[in-house]
């Protein structure tokens, strides 16, 4: 069963988005947020699978309370969904870097919400990778300053596993790539997230576009 909390200040919003996640047999919602601060104290009560996250919400907003989740060890296996109104936004960005899993649209289908909180559950791919990919690779090319050097802890292996993470590709996906089997993909994938100190898939790919390894025209 996947545990889901919400978190956004608009209550019929929630009431959607519960209502939709009910009616499937494999999701159970825990709790309700009503802004960030409250997100925060009911992921360490409820210890959910996925916090879908409102960017913006009285209190504390959805990056802040990310950040706050991502940054306590005891919640290392809450994975949050930032949910938003607009496709492409700075904001998501940051709560990316905050630690966020991934993100989507409010407006998303049904189907695709429901198989973005399964995925997100896994926490072995990210949402909408594609739209992701984009935007960090918009906002990361307006930066004039230098890349970070964060990759160079990484083999020239763990690199190029890192670069086809961040175009979007999963697990099986890389392997058949690299003419590697999916569990040598997966190790060099979790290897490189225990170097380079990462969270998730997510966060590989903020590392991917601001290092310089992956440009937005790759």
């Amino acid at each position: 069963m996947i545990r889901v909390l919400l978190a956004d200040d608009q209550t019929l919003i929630r009431a959607g988005f519960r209502a939709l996640l009910q009616a499937e047999d494999d999701i159970e919602v825990v709790a309700e947020a009503a802004d960030g601060e409250q997100a925060v104290a009911l992921a360490a009560r409820h210890l959910p699978d996925v916090a879908l996250v409102d960017i913006q919400m009285p209190v504390m907003d959805g990056i802040e309370a990310t950040r706050r989740i991502a940054a306590d060890p005891a919640l290392a296996g809450v994975h949050v969904v930032i949910l938003t109104n607009y496709g492409l936004d700075e904001y998501v960005v940051n709560a990316l870097r905050a630690g966020a899993a991934g993100f989507m649209v409010k407006d998303t289908e049904p189907g695709d919400l429901l198989h973005g909180v399964r995925v997100a559950a896994r926490g072995d791919a990210l949402l909408s990778p594609a739209i992701t990919r984009r935007l960090i690779g918009e906002f990361v090319s307006r930066r004039p300053e230098s890349a970070p050097r964060e990759l160079d802890v990484l083999t020239n292996r763990e690199r190029e596993v890192v670069a086809l993470v961040a175009r979007g590709m999963s697990n099986d996906e890389i392997a058949a790539h690299m003419v590697i089997s999916p569990t040598t993909a997966k190790t060099h994938v979790s290897r490189a997230m225990i170097k380079l100190h990462a969270r998730d898939r997510a966060q590989l790919v903020v590392l991917a576009y601001e290092s310089g390894l992956v440009t937005p025209r790759s």
